[in-house]
């Protein structure tokens, strides 16, 4: 019979076995014990992990978190509206974007039709699974001291967080902070606006007239119907 193995790729040897145990209590304490490997491949000598199997440990895995390491870089230069950053694997951004004319749908019931409209600017902070989203008065200079505002739409809180309902939100773990910015901006618009969360309109007129006056029309959005919200840009760094 012919020996093939030599064409199957790189032969691999196993030559540890770790076991982790986890205490059957309320804090749940863990503890690892490490076996080398016999000539056949069966697990002998057990011991607790030492300091040198867990240095090892930690540079085998060090090795498959890599795609983790691409999340929220840049691919390219920085953006230039990006304000903060935080490439942690549940890190953050911040960014803002300029008024300007999107697309804006609405659901039936609150009797504004589909279509685009200017909005102001924008401030947005998402994490991979959590978008917040503000208002502001300026895009030109912009600073830690600058005053936000509730962003004037349906579906947030008063926070500023944003309900994205039945929105099935994948940002994946090797997303690129280019691709991250326009995923959470898409999510937001694309998605459709239904009720106010509370009693409280984010703004000084009654929204659902605003937005019947806006939409399919080229007027710029009214800044001066915008209320602050109490925070700037600093507050929300952290």
């Amino acid at each position: 019979m012919k020996d093939i193995t030599q064409q199957f790729g790189t032969l691999y040897n196993p030559v540890k076995a770790f076991v982790v145990y986890q205490k059957n209590s309320v804090e749940k304490s863990i503890y690892v014990e490490a076996y080398d490997m016999d000539k056949n491949g069966c697990p002998i000598n057990a011991h607790p992990l030492s300091l040198k199997e867990s240095t090892q440990l930690a540079s085998a895995l060090d090795t498959s978190e890599e795609l983790t390491r691409k999340f929220l870089k840049p691919s390219g230069l920085l953006p230039k509206n990006v304000l903060h950053l935080n490439p942690e694997h549940d890190g953050s951004a911040i960014w803002y974007t300029p008024a300007q004319k999107v697309s804006l749908f609405f659901t039936e019931g609150l009797g504004i039709a589909n279509g685009e409209a200017f909005v102001p600017p924008l401030l947005w902070k998402a994490t991979k699974n959590t978008l917040y989203i503000y208002a502001m008065d300026t895009q030109t200079e912009i600073k830690e001291q600058t005053a936000l505002y509730h962003a004037p739409f349906f579906n947030l809180y008063t926070d500023g967080r944003v309900c994205m309902g039945t929105v099935s939100v994948n940002i994946k773990s090797d997303c690129h902070l280019e691709e991250f910015m326009q995923s959470w901006e898409q999510y937001f618009f694309n998605s459709y606006f239904s009720h106010l969360i509370g009693n409280a309109s984010p703004i000084k007129e009654n929204i659902i007239q605003l937005w019947q006056k806006l939409v399919g029309r080229d007027k710029p959005f009214p800044i001066k119907s915008l209320l602050k919200n109490g925070l700037t840009i600093k507050k929300i760094l952290s």
